[in-house]
């Protein structure tokens, strides 16, 4: 049985409270979407916000009336109440034997990132530019300098999803939380970063 039949899936998160109008768009692009059939993904899920199904249902009539019709099985949603560690669970195949470990693509929240790290989960952190006086730039460069995620950017989603697996090879023998304490502990450092996106101060 090939990759393709066995169930891959891409989960995108927007998280629960600001919008996140671009990465919705950019994952639901015609373009992007030979990207993932490339990769054997066979389903696409897409957590669009409280605010962002007329924006979902629209990318999906764009994708309907395209040249070229897709492969992938898409669906999404608004907010799950029970959290998203189910899904999270399911994109990396589990409870299903058949399934291929798939790749989680989200904004730059901590939850969603400490959530993926903790399951080994791969991970794409795409950081949204329009919010104000936010560190998700900071925080995507230093995971992704550390090998703990691949730091995406809207304009080329295709190429970070090409670096997936590399980092699936690496984060599984990866221990969450690192360590980070003691005299090992920098000024600054992941957990540094982390603390300060939480609001976790010593």
């Amino acid at each position: 049985m090939s990759a393709q039949n066995k169930g891959k899936t891409c989960f995108v998160t927007i998280g629960a409270t600001a919008g996140f109008s671009a990465l919705i768009e950019a994952v639901l692009a015609p373009t992007f979407l030979p990207a993932l059939e490339a990769h054997n993904y066979t389903h696409l899920v897409v957590q669009y916000g409280k605010d962002g199904e007329t924006l979902y249902r629209n990318c999906l009539q764009k994708i309907v009336e395209a040249d070229r019709p897709t492969t992938l099985q898409i669906s999404g949603f608004t907010i799950d109440p029970a959290g998203l560690k189910s899904h999270l669970l399911k994109t990396k195949g589990h409870s299903n034997p058949l399934a291929s470990p798939g790749v989680v693509i989200s904004h730059a929240g901590s939850g969603t990132i400490l959530d993926c790290l903790r399951i080994s989960v791969p991970l794409i952190v795409v950081p949204n530019s329009s919010l104000l006086d936010n560190h998700q730039v900071e925080l995507a460069e230093a995971l992704a300098e550390q090998e703990y995620v691949v730091h995406g950017r809207l304009e080329d989603l295709a190429g970070a999803l090409a670096q997936v697996e590399e980092v699936r090879a690496r984060i599984e023998g990866k221990q969450w939380p690192p360590v980070n304490s003691g005299v090992h502990r920098q000024a600054k450092g992941l957990k540094g970063v982390l603390d300060e996106e939480m609001g976790w101060l010593d």
